[in-house]
């Protein structure tokens, strides 16, 4: 196979709109930090675009999630639960609290967390006199959870929701949309992800309480005196107003993006999907995902090679890939933390690689990244035919 030096990255970032214009103006201005007008023009835009109440941009999603659990109250002692297979920025802020991480499975529905072990999980703690302070779901690779279950068993035992829908900027479950299921929702907009701001994030909420509450917060807790007065702990969170410029032109492209993303998608689904021992996780009725990243699962029984295999395959050929999130509950990090599960995550991590997925992805850069599979798997064929 030809050897390539230009790389395929998993997920590029663009910018062909007003983004430069938009930092040029901010530094003439002398609008460079946590003031000015485009973080309102920002969170405008996202409280529009997502029908949320309120947005708060922040400058990170870590840092949002940090914030929402802040919000809720949850501190030292406390269990929030999480779902295991995500990124490990989904439960670090918990242990910033000082509370206990309770770790959830996955469904193999939409591979977020399972509403049926989160309520038998639910039941358990309640009868050790542990209710939990709160839950955090994940929208993975743009798929949103199982919303409507993960809403019912939040009010029937009134514990509040955080949705980390940090990879799923503008997909939705019918007409509403992820980040706005959750009693606090957050999204991220990292280097890598659908749109970007560098880095950054944002909180969102339908409580004007707790989106005031969070501006104060992520601003150092400063009371409006005349002075510096400050009565209780506060955080350097607030995205500036750069970074929101930047996000204000990327918002203007999502929907190009998320239709890109997509078509990419579809590609590698009607491409892959009838070799043996590959398979890709589908849209449940009534849902749509942005399709941030393409994931494809790999069954090395049927196919001849693992995900690992392929990505080793991907690198040599320069093409960028990774595998699936290995869940929270296989972190030495999280070794103690409990667990309840069925191993669904465990066998997704085992079987599962992201596919380059940028935007600016050719249809050359497709054929390259699609010969790869295809010749390991005609060489997978054609050992298993020796062997035999």
């Amino acid at each position: 196979m030809e050897k390539f030096k230009e790389k395929i990255h998993l997920s590029f970032p663009e910018f062909h709109g007003t983004e430069l214009a938009h930092v040029m103006a901010a530094m003439e201005e002398g609008q460079i930090a946590t003031h000015g007008r485009f973080i309102t023009g920002f969170e405008q835009g996202l409280s529009d675009r997502f029908e949320a109440a309120h947005v708060v941009a922040i400058n990170s999603g870590t840092s949002a999630i940090h914030l929402a659990l802040h919000l809720l109250g949850v501190g030292p002692g406390d269990e929030v639960l999480c779902q295991s297979f995500t990124f490990i920025a989904s439960t670090n802020p918990i242990l910033y609290q000082g509370a206990r991480p309770i770790l959830i499975d996955s469904e193999r529905k939409t591979w977020n967390i399972c509403p049926d072990i989160l309520e038998e999980t639910i039941k358990k703690r309640l009868l050790l006199g542990k209710k939990p302070k709160a839950i955090v779901v994940v929208n993975l690779f743009g798929m949103p959870a199982d919303w409507l279950r993960i809403r019912e068993i939040s009010q029937k035992y009134q514990i509040p929701v955080i949705e980390d829908a940090a990879e799923a900027v503008g997909s939705r479950i019918d007409r509403q949309y992820a980040g706005t299921f959750g009693d606090l929702g957050i999204f991220s907009f990292n280097g890598n992800k659908i749109i970007t701001t560098g880095s950054g994030g944002a909180l969102l909420t339908d409580s004007r309480f707790l989106a005031k509450k969070a501006r104060y917060l992520s601003t150092q807790a400063k009371l409006d005196y005349p002075h510096y007065e400050h009565s209780e702990l506060g955080f350097n969170y607030k995205m500036n107003n750069i970074s929101a410029g930047i996000g204000l032109a990327q918002l203007a492209s999502l929907e190009d993006r998320i239709q890109k993303r997509r078509a990419i998608f579809q590609r590698y689904q009607q491409s892959l999907e009838e070799l043996p021992g590959i398979s890709f996780l589908k849209e449940p009725d009534g849902y749509f995902s942005n399709r941030w990243l393409t994931t494809m699962l790999i069954d090395p029984l049927k196919t001849g090679f693992s995900a690992r295999e392929l990505m080793c395959a991907f690198e040599d050929q320069l093409i960028e890939s990774r595998l699936l999130w290995k869940p929270m509950h296989l972190q030495p990090l999280y070794k103690n933390t409990p667990f309840f599960g069925r191993g669904v995550s465990s066998e997704l991590f085992s079987q599962g690689i992201c596919l380059p997925s940028s935007t600016a992805l050719t249809a050359d850069d497709m054929d390259r990244i699609l010969e790869v599979i295809f010749l390991l798997h005609k060489e997978s064929l054609r050992l298993s035919d020796k062997m035999s």
